[in-house]
């Protein structure tokens, strides 16, 4: 994919890509890659309001964007999107949610998860495993995982922690 910006994030860099007229792929990269400024007025738009999200966890995307994907993955991207900011659900939590009642359908949650091409948009990253943080852009290790730590830490505010 042709990149129209690359935006430095704490962990990772933000790469954005865009198509006529609407913003079609957003991609965590290693901090090794070069940042790229904005190509097209969209591609600035968006690093405007990525910029707003890494200051401010509460910025609202109002990005033109091209959703493609299965029926599914688009009820999995819609009921991501549902999940308040600071709050997770567990892959199987998302399966129940959606209908789905074995590990199975777990899996299948966990697997649109990864296919999602609009992360932080449609937040994917609120959606963690039952015993931990769960895989992120279908990896379980590296930097993409530290990427989603960030996130999560990121957008918990002080009424998510509980002293036990």
């Amino acid at each position: 994919m042709r990149w129209d910006a690359v935006v430095e994030f704490p962990k990772m860099k933000v790469a954005v890509a865009t198509r006529d007229a609407r913003v079609t792929g957003i991609k965590y990269l290693p901090l090794s890659t070069d940042s790229r400024d904005p190509g097209n007025e969209l591609a600035e738009r968006a690093v405007r309001q990525l910029e707003r999200y890494r200051a401010d966890p509460d910025t609202k995307f109002d990005l033109p964007l091209l959703i493609e994907g299965t029926e599914f993955q688009r009820r999995v991207w819609d009921a991501m999107c549902a999940i308040p900011r600071g709050r997770t659900l567990t892959y199987g939590e998302m399966a129940r949610k959606l209908g789905g009642r074995n590990h199975e359908a777990a899996r299948t949650v966990g697997q649109a998860c990864g296919d999602n091409r609009l992360p932080i948009v449609i937040p994917c990253h609120r959606v963690v495993a039952a015993d931990g943080i769960g895989g992120f852009s279908h990896t379980t290790e590296g930097y993409l995982i530290d990427a989603k730590r960030w996130l999560l830490m990121h957008e918990a505010s002080a009424d998510a922690f509980q002293l036990r």
